[in-house]
C-alpha cells in the first residue's frame, strides 16, 4: 500500500483557498444583489397592493419568487459562512436532514393545529359550525324603553 493511498472516498484534505479578499467581495455581490432583488419584488408588491385592482396571482407569483430568493440567500450563507459547502458529504447530511424533518415538524403542527380550529363547535365535522349573528338594536326598541 502507497503512502498516499485513501482509505476512504469520503476523506478529504482541506481545499485550496482562493485568495481571501476576492471570496470575500464575490459573496458580498452575491448576497447584495440577491437581497436587492428581494427588496424590489417586495416593493412591486406594495404597489400592487396599493393600486385599485390587486392581482392575486401575480402577489402569489411575487411572494414565491421571494421565498426563493431567500432559500437560495440562506443556502450560500451557511454554505460560506458556516463553511458547510468545504464539509464531506456525511457532516451535511447530518446538519441538513434533521433540520428538514424540523420544518416538516412545523408545518404539520400548523397544518394540523389548523384543521383543529376549522372543526371548533362542529362536534368533529358532524354539524355545520355556527355562524355569529349581529344583533342590531332598532332604534325604536331604545325609544320605548326610554319612555317608561
Amino acid at each position: 500500500m502507497s503512502e498516499h493511498a485513501v482509505s476512504s472516498p469520503e476523506i478529504t484534505f482541506s481545499p485550496e483557498h482562493a485568495s481571501g479578499t476576492k471570496k470575500i467581495w464575490k459573496t458580498f455581490w452575491i448576497l447584495s444583489i440577491i437581497t436587492i432583488a428581494e427588496l424590489g419584488i417586495g416593493l412591486a408588491i406594495y404597489n400592487i397592493h396599493k393600486g385599485p385592482d390587486p392581482s392575486a396571482a401575480l402577489v402569489l407569483f411575487f411572494k414565491g419568487m421571494v421565498c426563493i430568493l431567500t432559500l437560495a440567500k440562506a443556502y450560500y450563507i451557511v454554505s460560506i459562512f458556516m463553511h458547510l459547502g468545504d464539509e464531506i458529504r456525511n457532516m451535511i447530511m447530518t446538519i441538513v436532514v434533521p433540520l428538514l424533518l424540523f420544518v416538516w415538524f412545523i408545518t404539520a403542527f400548523l397544518w394540523d393545529g389548523n384543521a383543529w380550529k376549522n372543526l371548533r363547535n362542529t362536534d368533529g365535522g358532524s354539524r355545520t359550525a355556527p355562524t355569529e349573528q349581529v344583533q342590531q338594536h332598532a332604534p325604536a326598541a331604545v325609544d320605548n324603553h326610554e319612555k317608561k
